[in-house]
């Protein structure tokens, strides 16, 4: 990240009032993992679940802070439950929805920080973002900071 100004963003959120929020997603199966409990020694009993699995949770969450206020989180939940022809992870939509109901909860102009992931950078979504360019900005953090990005501390709580 050398030779960039990192400071850029803060200075524009503070001259245009504007909340910064970071946005990450994260996934779990439904599936129940195989357990293990107490028995004699030399015997461990192996408990088995039966039954497919219910499918998988995608969650996407923005975490938004600005100063002199208290900080916001939103976020967005979808089940997949393995239909055929149905997607396994968040859309495009998803993500503009998340977004869009940030800006009406805080009433102000919103600049996203969030990783690259494909669903990120497709071409959808710059049309989604575009569509918007009166109060989203976005910024892209490098190819893999996960320290630069609060909302992945709200996964392993």
């Amino acid at each position: 990240m050398a030779g960039h100004d990192l400071g850029k963003d803060t200075r524009l959120a503070a001259a245009t009032g504007a909340w910064i929020c970071f946005e990450d997603e994260a996934g779990q199966t439904l599936r129940p993992p195989r357990a293990r409990t107490w028995a004699r020694r030399g015997q461990t009993p192996v408990v088995r679940v039966s039954g497919k699995g219910s499918g998988r949770v995608s969650i996407a969450g923005l975490v938004c802070v600005k100063p002199g206020q208290r900080g916001h989180v939103f976020y967005r939940l979808r089940i997949h439950r393995g239909r055929t022809g149905e997607r396994r992870s968040l859309s495009e939509d998803d993500y503009a929805t998340l977004v869009t109901a940030a800006h009406h909860q805080l009433h102000a102009p919103i600049i996203l920080i969030w990783d690259g992931v494909n669903t990120h950078t497709s071409t959808l979504m710059r049309q989604l973002i575009a569509a918007r360019h009166r109060w989203l900005t976005v910024v892209q953090l490098p190819a893999y900071a996960p320290d630069l990005n609060p909302v992945e501390s709200l996964w392993s709580t």
